[in-house]
């Protein structure tokens, strides 16, 4: 598909840079030779539209049998997706689900009233090291949707919007912008893309979006004079015209928000809840272990181990 025409520039002058709400210096976290920087939830802002985590992935190279091997754990009120550049991993799920997530594909896991999961790179046919890179989110739900039954939606990489042109290149993942609407069905208004621009090469923003952000993956942007390098998180204000200029090594960029949710959420380890009761609801059930006739099970295939419910 063609570049956009809406996606011409429209850069900010003066102090439009003020535009720029929150920058976030995501917290990062050694897993032991693999990192994880985490811009959201954050002091200063605790969602953008209804992302409210967001998880940077590596870069790392996992050796053959070595790699992620996160055992069965349950989740409630949200939505994940992990976005991939490089590697894949193994997803089963308590629905069934068995699949690899793959670069640029979406496996889009609905928790509703509660799944259980596992992630992991367990390819007994890898011989080589896998390079590992990418992005994990979760979008809390709105309350209406909150205790829906929980769900699972594969997309390939080929079923994404695709638009190219004037030295840029965007994947639509999740929600609608430029025009464009994404295959996944959602349950609120959102948008969040995949961004590679080349030195130089300037992007706008969708303003049709109440709440919208910028994460810069690789290579470093420029809003109004102002340099913002990889690994920083900025939120804009609603309604304000906002483009960003890749640097002379380029950009590598995820632009995420839409609409906020009726209000904040509560988060206690995996679990995304309107209310407090419903946290501790989910609590009990997964340490109640009733996999046969509870609340909770544990995947097909991947069901000898769990992670436990923590202390606290």
């Amino acid at each position: 598909m063609s570049w956009n025409p809406a996606l011409d520039p429209d850069c900010p002058k003066g102090d439009a840079v003020d535009a720029i709400e929150t920058v976030i210096i995501p917290r990062a976290r050694d897993l032991g030779g693999f990192e994880v920087r985490r811009a959201l939830p954050a002091s200063k802002r605790q969602m953008v539209g209804p992302f409210i985590f967001f998880d940077q992935m590596g870069p790392a190279e996992f050796l053959p049998t070595k790699g992620l091997d996160v055992r069965p754990h349950p989740h409630i009120g949200l939505a994940t997706i992990s976005y991939l550049y490089r590697g894949r991993m193994h997803h089963r799920d308590s629905l069934g689900t068995d699949s690899w997530i793959e670069p640029g594909a979406v496996n889009w896991m609905v928790a509703g009233h509660g799944i259980t999961h596992s992630e992991r790179t367990d390819d007994e046919t890898q011989t080589d090291p896998m390079p590992f890179f990418g992005i994990q989110t979760w979008v809390a739900l709105p309350k209406e949707a909150e205790d829906n039954a929980a769900s699972f939606e594969h997309q390939p990489k080929e079923a994404l919007p695709f638009l190219e042109g004037e030295g840029k290149q965007v994947r639509l993942i999740l929600g609608q912008a430029y025009g464009e609407r994404a295959p996944v069905k959602v349950a609120s208004e959102m948008f969040y893309a995949d961004a590679v621009l080349e030195a130089g090469a300037a992007i706008p923003l969708p303003d049709d979006h109440e709440d919208r952000g910028v994460y810069v993956v690789e290579g470093a942007v420029d809003v109004a004079g102002e340099t913002f390098e990889a690994g920083q998180m900025m939120v804009f204000r609603p309604g304000d015209k906002i483009s960003l200029k890749a640097g002379a090594q380029g950009a590598r960029l995820m632009l995420l928000g839409g609409a906020t949710l009726e209000g904040s959420r509560y988060i206690w380890w995996n679990f995304v809840a309107s209310s407090q009761e419903r946290i501790d609801a989910a609590k009990e059930a997964w340490r109640a272990g009733d996999w046969a006739h509870g609340r909770f099970s544990l995947p097909p295939g991947d069901d000898h181990e769990f992670i436990p419910l923590p202390d606290r």
